[in-house]
């Protein structure tokens, strides 16, 4: 088991575009309405090569491998880097409860347990300005909530 990590870093108006942050489903029929066949159309050709973040955090793994930011084996080093993104970020989150130094150590530590059993993580955060920070550590081989999906990416040590 390992941890790929992922970060983005945009418009909130894009990150609400929310069609393209989904995989293709079931493709319409030929009786389906314009506006349906249109997401599904959009969905197959901006799904996999968008670095928005997907809904379903598990689904970062049907993206390329170049939009890996880290690699690890052990939870704790993907929590070092956990951290390290919030603390980059934090100076400029809206929040200023999100800002609070103790509040991003128990996110870390959180995040830390959770990969531990093998869990996904997802946090964003609003910043000044329009902008929207996603960071997310996703456990790969396999995954616990989408297991049926293959890894982008092997970890050398596996």
């Amino acid at each position: 088991m390992h941890h790929h990590g992922y970060a983005w870093l945009g418009e909130k108006k894009t990150f609400d575009k929310e069609s393209i942050r989904r995989p293709p489903g079931q493709a319409p029929t030929a009786t389906s309405e314009t506006e349906l066949r249109d997401r599904y159309r959009e969905a197959v050709t901006v799904f996999p090569t968008s670095d928005l973040p997907p809904v379903q955090t598990a689904h970062w793994l049907m993206k390329p491998p170049s939009m890996i930011r880290g690699t690890w084996a052990e939870p704790k080093e993907a929590g070092a880097w956990l951290g390290l993104q919030l603390a980059e970020f934090a100076p400029r989150f809206a929040s200023g409860q999100d800002r609070e130094t103790i509040r991003l150590v128990l996110l870390v530590r959180t995040a830390v347990e959770r990969l531990t059993w093998g869990g996904d993580v997802s946090l964003g955060h609003y910043l000044k300005g329009a902008l929207f920070h996603s960071v997310a550590l996703v456990t790969c081989s396999p995954n616990r909530a989408s297991p049926d999906l293959p890894c982008p990416s092997r970890h050398p040590r596996d």
